[in-house]
C-alpha cells in the first residue's frame, strides 16, 4: 500500500550542478512524501495540498522531525572497519605500511571478515548511508560476507576486492600475482554484479574494479584491467581508486607515482597512458561509472579530463585532515565542471556520517587562503551529500532526491535524540528573510547532526531493520 511520510522535508530537486544547488533547494515545513507500493516517490509537497488520490494512504507522522534523502558515501574502506584513528603511521604512505596493510591482512580470517561485514553494515545504517562505493577486501570470502550482509539488510552497495600486485612487505598477505588478480576480480563480477535482481538497472548490488592505487599495481596489471573493463563496461561495472591524495615534497604519493611510471600526470596511469612519457599502453579506466577518491593535488588538465569523461571525484576532507594531505581547492575544482561527491574514507577518516564530512568540508574551504576561501552554501553541502553521490554512481535517475518517479531512499532525523542538534534547530536565531531562515535551519541540521538523531532509514521505500 501507499504511505505518506510526514515531516520537515529538505532535498535538492531536479538535476542541477553544484553551483545551482541553492536554486534547487526544496524545504517543506509540514511536508508529505508519498511512496507507492513499489517503493517509488509518487508525490512530494505540502501536506495540506496532498492530492486526493493519496488521501487514504497510510500516514507515518515523523513531525517535528526531518526527512532527507539517504546519504551517499562514495569512498569508504570495508577492510578498515576497525582501523579508524590508527596511530603510528604519520602521512599516507607510512600510514599504509605501518597501520593499514596489517589491519587489512586480518580479513584473511573468514570469521573475522564475517564479523566485520556485520559491523560495517550496522555502522552504515546508523549513519543513514543508503548507498555506498566501498573499497573492498583483498580476500574473496570477506567480500562474499559483505555482499551477503548488505543484501540481507537491503542497502545499496558498489564494491570490489582491492587489487594489489606489488607493495612493501607488510602488504604481502594482500598481494596476488597479475594473473590471479584478474581471475579473482572477474569471478567477483560474475558472482555479485546485479546478483540481487539479475538486472543492472534495478539491482542494489554492483561490482567495481578496484586497483588500490597506481603504486600498488604494475603496467602489466593496468593492461589486463583495461582489457577486462573493455569487456565489462557495457554491463555497468564500476571503477574505483585513489588519485592525487598526498604530495608531501619528495616522499608523497603523487610525486612517487609520476616518478615510478615516468608519466606527466597521475591521472594518465588510469587513462591508459601509463608508459614512460605518458604513452598509451592500454584501455582507459575513466568514465561515468568511475570515481577517483581525494583528487586533492590535481593539475588543470586532470580535472578537465575527468569532467570530459564523466569521471567523478569523491572528496574526503576528514581523512585529508587526519593524514595531512592538504585541501582540495573547492572553487578551482568546481570550476572545472567535474562532479564532486563526498566520501568518509573511513580508516583514513574517523567518521561514518556523511554530514560530518560536509561539516569538515565547510571548515576546510572557508579557510582556504585569499580569494580561494569560500563559505559553502548549505544547499551545496546537502547536494554533495546526496544527489551528487547518486550522480557519481551513475544512478541519479534512480535515487538522490524526492522527484516523482525516483526510488524512495530517505532518512528520518529526530533532533530530540541529540540535544545539541535540537538546540541548534529549535532555538537558534533566524533571519526575517524566509530563504535565509531556511538555509540557517539546514546548515544547523547538517553541522550538528550525529548518528543518534537518525531514527529511521529507508531504501526503495522499505525500512531498514536491525
Amino acid at each position: 500500500m501507499k504511505h505518506v511520510y510526514r515531516g520537515q522535508i529538505f532535498h535538492i530537486s531536479g538535476s542541477p550542478k553544484v553551483t545551482a544547488a541553492h536554486e534547487a533547494l526544496v524545504f517543506v515545513e509540514d511536508g508529505a512524501l508519498v511512496v507507492d507500493e513499489n517503493g517509488v516517490v509518487a508525490w512530494c509537497g505540502e501536506f495540506s495540498q496532498l492530492p486526493t488520490e493519496h488521501e487514504h494512504s497510510s500516514v507515518v507522522d515523523y513531525r517535528p522531525g526531518f526527512i532527507l534523502p539517504g546519504f551517499v558515501d562514495t569512498h569508504i574502506h570495508f577492510p578498515q572497519t576497525y582501523a579508524g584513528d590508527s596511530y603510528g603511521g604519520g602521512q599516507l604512505l607510512e600510514w599504509l605500511e605501518r597501520c593499514i596493510f596489517p589491519s587489512e591482512s586480518k580479513f584473511g580470517d573468514p570469521d573475522f571478515g564475517s564479523m566485520a561485514a556485520v559491523e560495517f553494515t550496522n555502522q552504515r545504517v546508523r549513519a543513514g548511508t543508503t548507498a555506498a562505493m566501498v573499497f573492498g577486501s583483498a580476500f574473496p570470502h570477506a567480500q562474499d560476507a559483505l555482499f551477503e550482509e548488505t543484501k540481507r539488510r537491503g542497502l545499496r552497495l558498489v564494491s570490489g576486492r582491492g587489487i594489489q600486485t606489488r607493495g612493501p612487505g607488510s602488504a604481502d598477505p594482500l598481494i596476488t600475482s597479475e594473473e590471479k588478480a584478474i581471475e579473482l576480480t572477474a569471478a567477483e563480477v560474475d558472482k555479485w554484479h546485479a546478483a540481487d535482481t539479475g538486472d543492472v538497472g534495478t539491482a542494489l548490488l554492483h561490482v567495481a574494479l578496484v586497483p588500490r592505487f597506481s603504486l600498488s599495481v604494475t603496467p602489466t596489471t593496468f593492461v589486463a584491467l583495461g582489457e577486462l573493463y573493455k569487456d565489462l563496461r557495457s554491463k555497468g561495472v564500476y571503477v574505483h581508486t585513489h588519485l592525487n591524495e598526498n604530495n608531501r615534497p619528495g616522499t608523497g604519493e603523487v610525486d612517487a607515482t609520476k616518478a615510478d611510471y615516468q608519466v606527466n600526470s597521475y591521472l594518465d596511469t588510469y587513462d591508459g597512458k601509463f608508459l614512460p612519457g605518458s604513452k598509451v599502453g592500454g584501455e582507459s579506466l575513466l568514465g561515468p561509472r568511475t570515481i577517483m577518491a581525494h583528487s586533492v593535488h590535481c593539475q588543470d588538465g586532470e580535472l578537465a579530463r575527468m569532467a570530459e569523461t564523466g569521471t567523478s571525484i569523491s572528496h574526503c576532507p576528514v581523512s585529508q585532515l587526519f593524514l595531512g594531505s592538504g585541501t582540495m581547492p573547492w572553487l578551482r575544482t568546481v570550476a572545472s565542471g567535474v562532479n564532486i561527491s563526498l566520501g568518509t574514507d573511513h580508516g583514513g577518516g574517523d567518521e561514518w556520517l556523511i554530514s560530518r564530512v560536509a561539516n569538515d568540508a565547510f571548515k576546510q574551504h572557508i579557510t582556504e587562503p585569499g580569494d580561494a576561501g569560500v563559505s559553502m552554501h548549505p544547499a551545496e553541502m546537502l547536494f554533495v551529500s546526496t544527489l551528487a553521490g547518486a550522480r557519481a554512481l551513475d544512478q541519479e535517475n534512480r535515487f538522490g532526491n524526492f522527484d516523482t518517479g525516483k526510488e524512495a531512499d530517505f532518512i528520518v532525523i529526530d533532533p530530540e535524540q541529540w540535544p545539541a542538534l535540537n538546540n541548534a534547530v529549535t532555538h537558534g536565531a533566524r533571519a526575517d528573510d524566509a530563504d535565509m531562515a531556511r538555509d540557517q535551519i539546514l546548515f544547523a541540521l547538517l553541522m550538528q547532526l550525529r548518528e543518534d538523531a537518525i531514527t529511521s532509514v529507508y531504501v526503495q521505500g522499505r525500512k531498514i531493520e536491525d
